[in-house]
């Protein structure tokens, strides 16, 4: 058997591994089911229940004039994305929790099999360094990505590797298939208007640099654009031709420069939470190694330039998203309501595929230097690939004792709730108090407060009526709801901005001041609140009954404006 075979042989077992390692870490969630621990942050609090409401709304193929009635009165449909989203269609297939373990597991695997491809086609080819492509391909795929971004950023690699096989004028059927499926599970603004924005700069680089106009690949450009467009079309007819939504009153940019700094590194150094790649513990210190490495010399080879030119754009993203937030872009944006509808500073999420490439990059660079660079650079897999794992949801928010899918949705406690009130769920509006609305609305109440993306501007301002004292009391709350609004909630001045008071609470709130004349006429009826409302009667508020269940995390008393 030769070296070549039997190196071969290694990597097809290094894979399987690979996929086992990627089966364990995402086995949790199909082991546990709704007694998992998952992300509540852009996720149980809005995304997993708008894919149930959108489906069981009628209004899945709406035209782009429907609306949701179930939410704030009449949500435009557009509001809840693309019909044509995979991750939709898994929630019309399957209960949601199980619908959110096979997203979470096809969008890994495809990760890992983009990585694996780009880097043993174009970064790291070598025979001998298979350890690096498998298992920094294996660690990529297990990064705690943005659930419902799906392969927004993780399907990159994959992507790249499509591009560059077509610019390099050796591509087949297959990766044109790859630009044509990826839009049906990814989005264009979470992550895919950026990369093609790269891409379509790297074609405008070949064709200042090397004079190649190189039309098939600036066809491919435009067909994965063009796809993303179709497929996307509700967000374009809402960025052009929508009225003004809550998105119009974002004021984003109003830090000075010290602060831009800070951020700057502070993203570079930690990342986001919508893109995490956990590279702070063992990728930063070895990416800052080889760059002394690389630096100190002269002649650089192809691996060493592609390396430094990484970082350079690494640093540059987090650049780019921390001034995007300078107060100087503020005049521009009050002028261009697209800057103000489109988040531009979302550049950084290219930082998954640069940092991990640039790992990989970093590795080979470190093999080559013989025994002791082998040994740094298989050590570095091994503790990144520990520290992601120590990164699995169900271990970091089992930690910080958060709680279970079934705990968060509390289904048989609304149950109670639904059959107590006794009428019919659309005849009747409720709000929540300490508690995210999504709740609610998972389990089929009609809601007056909602978090979502954009909705129209004039229901911000209605709804402002109903809480505008309790916004006066506090000048944070007040800014956060009139300069963003993205969460249209029932804000509390005694509560702040915590949304979820669980039944172990003390808090009571004492001092509410709520127009509730105007949450009648909006159609307001039930108040669920998750701490008790001590001058309720100040309010017209009647105390219908207090629920508990052993299988939630809440304690909800539930009011009726009289």
């Amino acid at each position: 058997m030769t070296q070549q075979t039997m190196q071969s042989t290694a990597e097809s077992k290094a894979i399987a591994f690979a996929l086992l390692l990627i089966a364990s870490y995402v086995s949790p969630l199909f082991i546990l089911g709704e007694n998992a621990h998952i992300r509540v942050h852009d996720n149980l609090d809005s995304n997993i229940a708008w894919y149930k409401v959108l489906v069981q709304s009628g209004e899945w193929f709406g035209s782009v004039n429907a609306t949701i009635p179930q939410l704030i009165n009449g949500l435009p449909r557009n509001a809840l994305g693309t019909e044509f989203s995979g991750i939709v269609l898994l929630h019309a297939l399957f209960p949601s929790m199980l619908a959110y373990a096979l997203s979470q597991t096809i969008t890994r695997i495809i990760a890992f099999i983009g990585m694996y491809l780009l880097l043993k086609a174009h970064l790291v080819k070598e025979p001998e360094t298979w350890p690096i492509r498998v298992f920094v391909a294996a660690a990529f795929a297990i990064t705690p990505f943005w659930p419902s971004g799906m392969l927004s950023t993780l399907g990159h690699p994959l992507a790249l590797w499509a591009f560059l096989n077509i610019r390099s004028r050796r591509s087949s059927w297959r990766e044109w298939l790859t630009l044509a499926l990826l839009p049906f599970y990814a989005s264009l603004v979470l992550g895919f208007f950026f990369f093609l924005f790269a891409i379509g700069v790297l074609w405008f680089r070949d064709l200042i640099v090397k004079r190649d106009l190189n039309p098939v690949f600036l066809s491919s450009i435009a067909f994965m654009t063009g796809m993303f467009l179709l497929i996307d079309y509700r967000l374009v007819y809402s960025l052009v031709l929508n009225d003004a939504t809550s998105r119009n009153e974002f004021l984003s940019s109003r830090l000075g420069l010290w602060r831009c700094v800070r951020l700057t590194f502070k993203n570079f150094i930690y990342g986001h939470h919508h893109v995490a790649t956990i590279h702070s513990f063992v990728i930063l210190p070895i990416t800052i190694t080889v760059f002394f490495i690389t630096a100190l010399r002269k002649n650089r080879d192809r691996t060493e330039r592609a390396f430094l030119l990484l970082l350079v754009i690494n640093l540059g993203l987090s650049t780019w998203y921390a001034f995007w937030f300078h107060k100087a872009w503020q005049p521009l944006k009050e002028e261009i309501s697209l800057l103000n509808t489109f988040n531009f500073a979302r550049f950084h999420f290219l930082r998954p595929l640069i940092i991990y490439a640039g790992f990989a990059l970093g590795c080979t660079i470190l093999w080559r230097m013989g025994r002791l660079g082998r040994r740094v650079a298989i050590g570095s897999l091994s503790l990144q690939m520990i520290v992601l794992f120590m990164s699995n949801e169900e271990i970091v928010y089992r930690s910080i004792n958060a709680p279970t899918f079934r705990q968060f949705y509390a289904v048989n406690q609304f149950t109670d709730i639904r059959e107590t009130i006794g009428l019919p769920m659309n005849e009747y509006r409720v709000a929540s108090i300490g508690l995210h609305p999504a709740i609610a609305q998972y389990n089929g109440f009609y809601t007056l407060d909602t978090y979502n993306n954009f909705y129209p501007l004039s229901y911000k301002h209605r709804f402002r009526q109903i809480i505008a004292k309790e916004l006066d009391k506090n000048s944070k709350l007040k800014t956060y709801f009139d300069t963003w609004g993205g969460r249209c909630y029932i804000f509390v001045d005694e509560l702040g901005k915590k949304y979820d008071y669980r039944k172990n609470s003390k808090k009571k709130i004492r001092h509410l001041q709520l127009d509730t004349n105007k949450f009648k006429e909006m159609g307001g009826r039930f108040l669920f609140s998750s701490v008790p409302i001590m001058n309720s009667s100040a309010n017209r508020l009647r105390l219908l009954n207090v629920f508990d269940n052993r299988n939630s995390a809440w304690r909800i008393y539930v009011y009726e404006v009289i």
